[in-house]
C-alpha cells in the first residue's frame, strides 16, 4: 500500500551545494498556525540547518510566514523547531556527523498521514571544481540525448 504525500517545499539549491551521503525522516514539533501556514505552502527551508542542543536536535534557518487569520496568536517565523527523532537515531547521526565532517539539512517538508514530516540529509558540502564538473556532465547528457533524438527522427 502507497501512503499519500502531499509535498509542502523542497530545498532544490540543497542537490547543487552538496553531496548527499544518506537520508533520513522525521517528524516536527510546530504550532497550530504553523501547521496551517505548511498547508498554504508557506514554508521555505533555504539556508536551513540543523542543530544539536541538549541531547535534541533543532531546525534552524526554516521560515515558516505568519497565518493570515492567526491575529496576536501568530508564531515566529524563524523560531527553531524540534525534529523528532528517538534517542538512539540522535546519537547515532550526532556520531556520524562527528566522524564524517558534514552537517544536516532539509532536503522536503511533506504531510504524511496527516502529521508533517521533514526529509533530512547528512550532506558533505561541494567544492567549486566539483559544481563545475557537475555542469559539464549534465551538459554532456543533454548532448547525447539531444543526438539521440535527432538520429530517430532522421531514421524514420
Amino acid at each position: 500500500m502507497k501512503t499519500a504525500e502531499k509535498v509542502i517545499t523542497t530545498n532544490k539549491k540543497a542537490f547543487h551545494d552538496f553531496h548527499i551521503l544518506e537520508t533520513f525522516e522525521a517528524g516536527i514539533a510546530l504550532l497550530g498556525s504553523e501547521v496551517k501556514s505548511c498547508r498554504q505552502n508557506q514554508v521555505n527551508l533555504k539556508d536551513s540547518y540543523a542543530r544539536f542542543k541538549d541531547g535534541e536536535i533543532y531546525l534552524v534557518g526554516t521560515h515558516v510566514s505568519p497565518y493570515f487569520y492567526a491575529h496576536q496568536l501568530n508564531h515566529e517565523p524563524l523560531r527553531e523547531r524540534k525534529l523528532l527523532f528517538h534517542k538512539e537515531e540522535i546519537k547515532r547521526l550526532y556520531g556520524k556527523m562527528r566522524e564524517k565532517g558534514g552537517t544536516m539539512i532539509p532536503l522536503k517538508m511533506y504531510f504524511k498521514h496527516g502529521k508533517v514530516k521533514v526529509e533530512m540529509a547528512l550532506v558533505k558540502g561541494k567544492k567549486d571544481y566539483d559544481r563545475r564538473e557537475d555542469i559539464k556532465r549534465r551538459d554532456v547528457e543533454r548532448e547525447m540525448r539531444k543526438g539521440m533524438k535527432e538520429q530517430r527522427r532522421e531514421g524514420r
